[in-house]
């Protein structure tokens, strides 16, 4: 191994190996490592024997009745991605589009009143849904032109208001809008965890709804994708881009010492009796138990089924379903993903239905309930109980910078915003989310060999 690096970085969970493509892009020399002897970290997908193991124990094999192994891809992890959201925008940003292949998700559905329905998310499908009812179709239909015609740099497009200071809760209230209706805006179409928004500067909840539509209006039958093979494929991407760039990738490394020089200012990082130096570290919260704390739980239960769901479309090959925490009496949201052979996730007539949420009881697995009676019979389950971890402190005192635990939440905004906020503790800069030049150089390059050839 060489001497030194810019950066070392430990575990390639989604959030590491993102860090670590940007950073070798940007021209830093990264070293990657990882205990494990796979890519994914926490964000692996697994095959059938490798989530049988993990729930059953070592020399456990899984039934013949759920098909054959090599044809799971199940995540650990579930999400889908947000077709205009952060994670596009970084996958278009390193062009790690060219080594995936995603197919649109089938349909996006909230629970409310103990059934689930399509999410409403314009004037015109304010006017139809069945989940609006006949006195709220009118004020939704206003609410949502206001959204549409909403330009943050045009006041015209205000209504007389500042949404930088005026609530969420009072552009709902000027609007007329329901409890009903505000709770699938709020959880289904802004997607936040909790109803802690309501009290917060309205500006934010609008750039999320419009984000929402400008996601669905891309493949009009939901506003997500998902990549063929299972999320853990993502990862990998990244540290594909590492590579090319210059960045050295290491599977099966135990970290033995890790010592920071005060004096030279500088990490020293021991792994199999070789010792490397770096400027910095970026790694996951497990790396360093005595920098993070615990936040709280998270709860995802992983079921196996041998049709599609029946409360949903029966065409419907894969969809989310958003519980908003009010819907439950909860305080925070539920969410189901269901995914099935399209995907490439598993066998054909099987389907995979992940259950997630933040634990708030003694008795995790009963909270999950409400989304059991939804998914009809369950053939297998595969409960995990996680713990929610953010670092201590920002890293920047001490050149360690700690991702935090991925959330209950269906989508990558959030894991997104906390990459975006680490790059630019590390870098000191903002990263700006267009195609990078060093991208567009290597584009270049590709393109004129490709002239010379012919």
């Amino acid at each position: 191994m060489d001497e030194h690096y810019d950066v070392i970085v430990l575990g390639t969970g989604l959030k590491e190996c993102i860090i670590s493509g940007l950073l070798s892009v940007d021209g830093k020399k990264v070293l990657h490592m990882d205990r494990n002897g796979y890519y994914g970290g926490e964000s692996a997908s697994l095959n059938m024997n490798q989530l049988w193991e993990k729930s059953h124990g070592k020399d456990k094999k899984a039934p013949e009745t759920l098909g054959s192994s090599r044809d799971y891809n199940v995540d650990l992890i579930p999400k889908f991605i947000l077709s205009s959201g952060l994670l596009v925008k970084m996958l278009l940003h390193t062009d790690v589009t060219r080594y995936l292949d995603f197919k649109v998700v089938d349909g996006s559905y909230v629970y409310s009143s103990g059934k689930i329905n399509k999410v409403p998310s314009t004037d015109t499908e304010a006017l139809t849904s069945s989940l609006v009812g006949l006195l709220d179709k009118l004020p939704l239909r206003k609410f949502f032109i206001f959204v549409q015609n909403y330009e943050e740099n045009n006041p015209a497009t205000h209504d007389g208001l500042n949404l930088k200071t005026t609530t969420m809760d009072s552009l709902f209230k000027k609007y007329g809008l329901r409890e009903n209706i505000v709770d699938f805006i709020g959880h289904a179409l802004a997607l936040y965890l909790d109803d802690s928004y309501l009290q917060q500067p309205a500006h934010d909840t609008i750039m999320r709804m419009k984000l929402y539509a400008d996601s669905l209006a891309r493949y009009s039958k939901s506003p997500y994708i998902y990549p063929l093979y299972g999320l853990g494929e993502l990862p990998q991407a990244f540290a594909r881009l590492s590579a090319i760039y210059g960045g050295t990738y290491m599977l099966n490394k135990p970290i033995e010492n890790i010592v920071f020089d005060e004096e030279k200012k500088i990490i020293k990082v021991t792994s199999e009796g070789e010792t490397v130096t770096c400027d910095k570290i970026v790694c996951d919260p497990s790396y360093f138990p005595n920098k993070v704390q615990k936040k709280g739980k998270i709860i995802r239960s992983i079921c196996i089924l041998n049709g599609p769901i029946p409360s949903a479309d029966k065409k419907f090959e894969s969809l989310q379903i958003i519980i908003p925490q009010k819907q439950v009496k909860r305080q925070s949201d539920m969410y189901v993903g269901v995914m099935s052979s399209a995907h490439c996730v598993c066998p054909k007539g099987k389907y995979i239905a992940i259950v997630s949420a933040t634990v708030e009881t003694n008795d995790p697995e009963k909270e999950l309930a409400p989304a059991y009676a939804l998914l009809g019979p369950i053939q297998e389950k595969f409960v995990h109980i996680s713990d929610f971890i953010e670092p201590i402190a920002d890293g920047i005192a001490d050149n360690v910078f700690i991702s935090k635990s991925y959330d209950a939440t269906s989508h990558f905004e959030t894991t997104c915003e906390d990459v975006m906020d680490m790059y630019k503790r590390i870098t000191g800069k903002d990263l700006v989310l267009t195609v990078h030049p060093n991208i567009l150089k290597q584009q270049e390059e590709a393109g004129n060999q490709e002239q010379e050839e012919q």
